[in-house]
């Protein structure tokens, strides 16, 4: 060989293997997901997290009738630090030191004297548009209410009856801001009918979890009325149409955007995928889960479940215990004939999971009920078939082209999910046992 030649290593000396690249970079990206994101701080607590617009269209007018939690209007008009340290409050609150800590309360009785001046810090959040004009809002009925007090809002009529009463009355005590509800009346004068708009928010209190507010809009131009759902602060215009597909995609949108969001039904589905030996396996698996989490999610959000302080930590315990099942049927490469039973059996709790988040943000009184509900399922069916399709493709190329090198990517993806779970199943088991 000529003087400085040099030879090519042979595969698995000084070269890292494609399969081995693949199962370390998949076992530090599993190791990394539960460490996603941060918790925010603020001043203000958002005890309350929804926020429902219900649109009336008039002859020469549209009526905006909103609830919303009290800090979204003023959490981010907190003023400086005063000479003794303390802080000027924001509009309508006052401030008390509880326990070493800064506390805010809603100012009742500036409230009760000017109750327009809250409604316009509203108003001026909001940008209603049509035909390319921006509408100007006139402030209607305002009141606000302590969050264990407040009547219904889901429909029409209620939010009517809601805002028919005196602003804040003498009976109702002086509560904290976050746990105070808002609901004003906002009209907007227009040149006649409308048919459609759209509605974006301006408002960005800064609160921690504020990007997980549930907006819904329920749109009155038809009977029933369209409900269109978006998640966060509404910074992008929000469009509102007369499409009963498009207020069913709101929901779609939701549905998936909360299983890719939720570490633990990622996980869980992770490892369903990761466990299937053919795609045969893989879709009596996933069906398996489709049939089990639609059944609970249904029966979980029409109330048919306890109701105990218990419940809901038995549930999420159960979750973290099935991603530990998934990962070892995954390492053991169990047959499908069996998994899809069970995977069924473990899809009933991540359908109870699902349904807490749906009743969170629809009420059993909403309107179009039925049509939304399957809307989120569908989400969450779109949801797992792209974490499947995001991964079995490469899985199946690894065990066809180095099939001895298969073992190893199946334990370095699935040994982080049995830590995490593991983690998970101790912290969800503490909970339960505290609650019961």
């Amino acid at each position: 060989m000529a003087a400085g030649a040099r030879t090519l290593p042979a595969p698995g000396r000084g070269v890292a293997h494609p399969a081995l690249v693949f199962a370390i970079a998949a076992s530090l990206a599993t190791a990394l997901l539960v460490s996603l994101g941060g918790a925010a701080s603020a001043h203000f607590l958002l005890n309350v997290n929804i926020r429902i617009f219900h649109v009336v269209h008039e002859p020469d007018r549209i009526r905006l009738l909103v609830r919303l939690p009290m800090p979204w209007l003023v959490a981010d008009k907190l003023g400086p630090e005063t000479a003794a340290g303390t802080r000027t409050p924001a509009p309508y609150t006052t401030n008390r030191i509880e326990d070493g800590k800064l506390v805010h309360y809603l100012d009742a009785d500036r409230f009760r004297r000017f109750p327009e001046g809250l409604a316009g810090i509203l108003a001026g959040g909001l940008v209603l548009k049509a035909g390319g004009e921006t509408l100007r809002a006139n402030i209607g009925r305002v009141r606000a209410w302590p969050a264990r007090k407040q009547g219904p809002f889901a429909q029409l009529d209620e939010a009517e009856a809601a805002l028919a009463g005196p602003v804040y009355p003498d009976e109702f005590e002086i509560t904290y801001v976050g746990d105070t509800v808002v609901d004003a009346e906002l009209i907007y004068p227009t040149r006649g009918k409308i048919a459609g708009y759209t509605l974006r928010s301006t408002l960005d209190p800064g609160l921690p979890e504020q990007e997980e507010t549930a907006n819904l809009i329920l749109d009155h131009a038809t009977a029933p009325p369209l409900v269109f759902r978006v998640r966060g602060l509404m910074a992008e215009p929000m469009e509102v149409s007369r499409s009963v597909l498009k207020a069913a995609w709101t929901f779609v949108r939701e549905g998936v955007r909360h299983i890719l969001e939720g570490k633990d039904h990622v996980l869980f589905v992770l490892c369903l995928v990761l466990g299937a030996t053919a795609a045969g396996a893989l879709a009596w698996r996933i069906t398996g889960f489709t049939i089990g989490h639609s059944v609970t999610l249904s029966l979980g959000f029409f109330g048919y479940v306890p109701e105990g302080a218990w419940f809901i930590p038995l549930v999420e315990t159960g979750i973290a215990l099935s991603i530990l099942y998934a990962a070892a049927v995954a390492l053991a490469a169990a047959g499908h004939h069996v998994t899809t039973v069970i995977t069924a059996v473990l899809g009933l709790l991540h359908g109870l999971g699902f349904s807490f988040v749906l009743r969170e943000i629809l009420k059993l009184d909403a309107p179009n009920l039925w049509q939304s509900l399957l809307a989120f399922n569908v989400g969450i069916e779109i949801g797992q078939l792209l974490i499947a399709l995001a991964i079995w493709p490469i899985l199946a190329f690894i065990a066809k082209k180095w099939p001895e090198r298969i073992a190893l990517v199946r334990w370095a993806v699935a040994l982080p999910c049995i830590l995490i779970a593991t983690v998970w199943t101790g912290e969800r088991a503490m909970q339960l046992f505290s609650s019961l």
